[in-house]
């Protein structure tokens, strides 16, 4: 039987066998203490590659988004952001749910609202309206097609809400495939922003884990906030070694990209789908030229064995990651032709 290639994401990665014997040999203790000096090492380290003053590891990307906000932002008030954003689209209503805040989105060009945007859509707190409260950006831009926004625009739009005390929080899961594709510094790219999340378990490999970064004061009040959400965990070492092997796995990134890059050319040839070359590891495709819609053709790929997801009417995303290699890219580009 074929094996599957899954390219449903880059979170569908297996640990590998360094990771595996790291968290069998991780020097445990209870972090809600504050005494595991697994995670006290992953937490230090996280903060150091993206330049902040403290780190948090927490269980999810989406957590870390919404202890952010909570951390930022006053109940009541709004949050300006993309309405394409993660925070929007795949985090079930939390910022509504867990935080008691209201969105304004924005269709932002290239995911980014320009600083005309920030200031046309901020407002001060009146008798009827609720003040801005927190501006959300996100790098890469998951649904808008992994596109990597570059460190100028996230300083335009981070001085624009700054010039109304409005704190800027990055949703930044795959920030490290933005700074490979643009060959930036993770610390300058953050330095703008109050908060950054980025996840050990996308594209990095790691099992489980994102770590959520910032001041010191701003850490503190966070590990309050995991507290309430349910995720203040025990002998976490044991989960955060393998996500301090995944801080070394940054520079395998540019494999993924040219991987889908490869990967897209390959589809774009195919009769009847259109793939635009990617900026990062995220690919979406166009199906609509097969006169199939993109559950018919997700289904289709599955049963040659090669896994993707529907992102609209007629487009498919496939997601390239640390367990596929150029090979598996060929061969999946030969399944799927027999599809169409």
């Amino acid at each position: 039987m074929p094996t599957m290639i899954d390219l449903r994401s880059d979170t569908v990665t297996r640990p590998s066998d360094a990771m595996r014997e790291a968290a069998a040999d991780a020097d445990v203790g209870d972090d809600v203490y504050g005494d595991d000096p697994t995670v006290n090492e992953l937490e230090r380290r996280a903060a150091e590659v993206v330049g902040c003053e403290a780190a948090l590891f927490v269980p999810t990307g989406t957590m870390g988004n919404q202890i952010a906000a909570r951390v930022h932002a006053d109940a009541g008030t709004e949050v300006i952001v993309d309405r394409e954003a993660h925070v929007v689209r795949w985090e079930v209503g939390g910022l509504a749910r867990h935080a008691g805040l209201q969105t304004r989105t924005v269709d932002a060009e290239r995911g980014v609202p320009t600083p005309e945007r920030i200031h046309e859509h901020w407002h001060a707190a009146d008798l009827h309206r609720p003040g801005t409260g927190l501006l959300c950006l996100e790098n890469t831009h998951n649904a808008r097609g992994g596109i990597a926004v570059s460190t100028a625009r996230i300083r335009a739009a981070t001085g624009a809400a700054h010039d109304h005390g409005v704190p800027v929080h990055l949703d930044g899961a795959r920030l490290f495939n933005a700074c490979v594709a643009l060959d930036a510094d993770p610390d300058e790219m953050v330095a703008p922003v109050d908060s950054v999340l980025f996840c050990l378990s996308k594209g990095l490999g790691a099992p489980v884990g994102s770590m959520l970064a910032g001041s010191e004061a701003f850490v503190a009040e966070a590990r309050r906030m995991r507290k309430l959400h349910g995720g203040g965990m025990r002998q976490a070492g044991l989960i955060a070694a393998p996500g301090l092997c995944a801080l070394e796995n940054r520079d395998h990134l540019a494999v993924d990209h040219a991987n889908a890059e490869r990967l897209a050319a390959g589809l774009d040839d195919l009769d009847g789908v259109s793939a635009p070359t990617p900026e990062t590891n995220i690919v979406v495709a166009d199906v609509s030229g097969a006169h199939l819609d993109a559950g018919s053709f997700v289904d289709a790929c599955a049963d040659r064995d090669v896994g993707c997801v529907p992102v609209g009417d007629t487009t498919v995303r496939f997601c390239t990651h640390l367990d596929v290699d150029r090979g598996d890219v060929d061969r999946a580009l030969d399944r799927i032709g027999a599809v169409l």
